[in-house]
């Protein structure tokens, strides 16, 4: 199946093992094992990455900065063919070649505050190499990502074009998103004030993207197609999206969504002991809006879908995105609540 892929690095299929491997949902991903080393093999996803060769101009970027200023930090970049390239293209896709690093382990759902620290070390730690990277060089790998303000419009727009029936399931949701609207005026804010930085951001920190050693300490951030400018509460926001409950956003029991405050502590703990001294004091203002902000946005992307009849994130049932759109509704609740008590704590 790969022959020819796998030629252009000098490896041989036929004495190799290749196995699907992890669980990512944009790209496909195999194991190859061959009798020297293993590798990670990916096919990129052309239909969200629009221009992959701009992810891989990012990734060359990266790598050179990284290499002349920390040079001990493990930077997993893709492997060249015999032809000098980092990205293949043929008929059937975009693919490249990526070292696979011994002993690491990756880890897919938190269960432990630990994990939760090492991740936001390892994303803060990220950042805080490529502070004095220039972000702007860096290519929009998937443009607006992270702009609430588009996201919110977007919204408006499905509203008052949504059928009848879709509207009436989606009230009560509908009625708690522009009841807090004032998430998006803060962005609007945000973005405006000139002590806010774009900084060289993930954008995708779930807890898979981080790669733990033997004794469960990080290593280092992968899956870095996402890498782009960005402001530092794009990261910190998807780590309390994805780290603060027990639940996943597929939960319909909205009884099992709830805030863990012992990993929100953990999150700030291992993110700021990296970017402490980077942040201006007028982002560090912001930290606790993250969460907010990256929940109220995905709870938006769900709802959004579902009043469109479901045309961007698809559906597994029928009310499957208006469920996903209550249950970030629910986590976006225990957040506001957390919010409130860690603000007191800091008065």
């Amino acid at each position: 199946m790969f022959d020819h892929i796998l030629a252009l690095y000098g490896i041989n299929q036929q004495s190799s093992s290749i196995q699907p491997f992890g669980d990512g949902l944009i790209n496909h991903t195999w194991k190859i094992a061959t009798a020297g080393a293993n590798f990670i093999l990916q096919k990129v996803n052309s239909d969200v990455f629009k221009t992959p060769e701009e992810i891989d101009e990012n990734l060359l970027l990266l790598k050179q900065f990284l290499s002349k200023y920390h040079p001990d930090y493990l930077f997993v970049a893709p492997v060249r063919s015999s032809s000098g390239l980092s990205l293949i293209h043929d008929a059937s896709g975009y693919f490249r070649l990526f070292p696979f690093i011994e002993g690491s382990a990756a880890v897919n759902v938190v269960t432990k505050k630990e994990e939760a620290y090492e991740a936001a070390k390892q994303f803060g730690k990220f950042s805080r190499l490529l502070a004095d990277f220039e972000a702007s060089k860096l290519n929009i790998t998937i443009p607006d990502f992270h702009n609430l303000a588009l996201r919110y419009t977007q919204f408006e727009y499905a509203c008052a074009q949504a059928e009848p029936e879709r509207l009436q399931a989606a009230r009560e949701s509908i009625d708690f998103i522009t009841a807090h609207r004032d998430i998006v005026e803060t962005y609007k804010q945000l973005v405006k004030d000139p002590n806010i930085h774009l900084r060289v951001i993930h954008h995708d920190t779930k807890i898979s993207n981080i790669l733990f050693d033997a004794n469960q300490e990080g290593l280092c951030v992968i899956d870095l197609d996402t890498v782009m400018p960005g402001y530092f509460i794009s990261d910190v926001g998807d780590m309390m999206r994805t780290y603060l409950s027990a639940a996943s956003e597929e939960e319909t029991d909205l009884s099992k969504v709830s805030v863990r405050k012992d990993f929100f502590d953990a999150i700030r703990q291992g993110y700021m002991e990296e970017m402490d001294s980077v942040l201006s004091e007028a982002e560090k203002e912001y930290f606790n809006y993250s969460g907010e902000f990256i929940i109220y946005m995905q709870a938006i992307r769900f709802l959004t879908d579902f009043l469109q009849k479901d045309i961007y994130y698809g559906a597994k049932y029928p009310d499957h995105n208006i469920n996903r759109a209550k249950n970030q509704i629910a986590l976006l609740k225990g957040y506001l609540a957390i919010k409130t008590e860690v603000n007191n704590e800091q008065l």
